[in-house]
């Protein structure tokens, strides 16, 4: 019984130890998870120069030890005998040192690399001359140009350029719904052309954002003069380079569907486009005629825009993938656009995705492709793997 009695005092007085040197572990891995989120977060919020966070980190760590990797190796090596608290920090002492030295260097290194990665600290570089015309196209309807060009436009107001959104759908406008400003267009292009108001009485300022401006062609139901075409959209965009505002950094130009006579008339004062289509045959085919049609009226510089992905579908290959669009259209990929069930939400209020609060994810995708539409970037579509297909039963018999 004496025997018994000492076995268990013993392996309590293990138990106890083997908590000792693990409640120290648990310790010192918290302090250095709390040390390097301080030190992250004043790197992301841009407060804190190379110097003075090597500085910080040199501070804290005179006030707690460095996590080592050296405590998790022993504690697989040495099992049921944990070394003690003692040995354990000697052990520290010994590697902090030239650890210390490793991490002063690599930051020193990896911070061209961390201000290439963390591109939201920085505005981004305007590239090209201004002001940039773009109009977002894509043949057929309902793939999403005007959800593209109202995020777009706000993803760039909001980055901080000055943008002018042009609707150029003459019967069924519809931009001015999704931005929540239906309501104060009074004046349009026709009035304008007419003699009846002012450009600058035309342009509807955004509330939210006043470098944001939105201009229809025309009221609902209303006609165009006969000599209205792609000559007027040159006048206008050259009475928007005369403003006394100044020179807009963007002029968007909303698209209608179709190869039309309207389809004609928005993309002739365009020098860059936006193809938007979705990964469904049909709109393919459409994006291919529409590519040829921007090509022969000297617009070179098109980009394409995947809406609408799912991921799922594209893993149970019932969709096709963003890679076989992009070698099908073979233009360069300016973003992809997951489907989300926010968008009707944000368009029945008249409230872009890209203002949410929390971001929807198709927001955060609108807003990257902006950055990369700023700097005359593209992005690589990658292969997705497929997921394999359930074998049932009777697949052992070869069925």
């Amino acid at each position: 019984m004496t025997g018994w009695v000492n076995r268990f005092a013993h392996a309590g007085d293990s138990a106890v130890e083997i908590a000792e040197s693990t409640a120290y572990r648990f310790r010192q891995a918290k302090t250095e998870i709390v040390t390097a989120s301080r030190v992250a977060y004043q790197f992301l919020a841009g407060v804190a120069s190379n110097n003075s966070l090597l500085n910080a980190e040199s501070q804290n760590r005179g006030r707690s030890p460095r996590f080592q990797a050296s405590w998790f190796k022993n504690l697989i090596s040495s099992g049921a005998n944990p070394s003690t608290s003692s040995e354990m920090e000697n052990q520290d002492e010994e590697t902090t040192q030239q650890q210390q030295r490793l991490d002063a260097e690599a930051l020193l290194r990896q911070n061209s690399r961390l201000d290439s990665l963390l591109q939201y600290n920085r505005k981004p570089q305007l590239a090209g001359e201004t002001p940039r015309v773009v109009v977002i196209t894509s043949g057929k309807g309902g793939v999403g140009k005007t959800t593209t060009t109202a995020n777009i436009g706000l993803s760039l107001a909001r980055i901080g350029f000055s943008i002018v959104a042009i609707d150029a759908d003459v019967g069924l406008r519809n931009l001015d719904l999704l931005l929540g400003l239906e309501n104060r267009v009074n004046y349009t292009v026709v009035e304008v052309l007419n003699g009846d108001c002012r450009l600058d009485q035309a342009l509807v300022r955004d509330k939210r954002w006043s470098n944001f401006e939105l201009l229809c062609i025309s009221k609902p139901r209303s006609k165009l003069p006969l000599g209205f075409g792609g000559k007027a959209l040159i006048w206008l965009v050259e009475a928007l380079k005369a403003r006394e505002e100044g020179v807009p950094d963007f002029i968007i130009i909303d698209c209608p569907a179709g190869i039309d006579a309207g389809f004609i008339t928005a993309i002739t004062p365009a020098n860059e486009a936006v193809l938007v289509t979705t990964p469904d045959i049909t709109s393919l085919r459409d994006a291919d005629r529409v590519t040829g049609l921007l090509e022969c009226d000297g617009i070179r510089d098109i980009n394409m825009i995947v809406n609408r992905v799912r991921t799922d579908m594209i893993k149970g290959e019932d969709m096709m993938s963003v890679l076989d669009v992009q070698e099908m259209l073979g233009l360069p990929l300016l973003g992809v656009i997951p489907e989300d069930t926010e968008v009707i939400r944000s368009t029945n209020r008249g409230y872009p995705l890209v203002l949410n609060k929390p971001p929807a994810l198709a927001g955060l995708a609108f807003e990257q492709a902006a950055w990369r539409l700023v700097e005359q970037d593209s992005m690589k579509a990658v292969m997705m793997e497929e997921e394999p297909k359930k074998r049932g039963f009777f697949s052992f018999f070869g069925g």
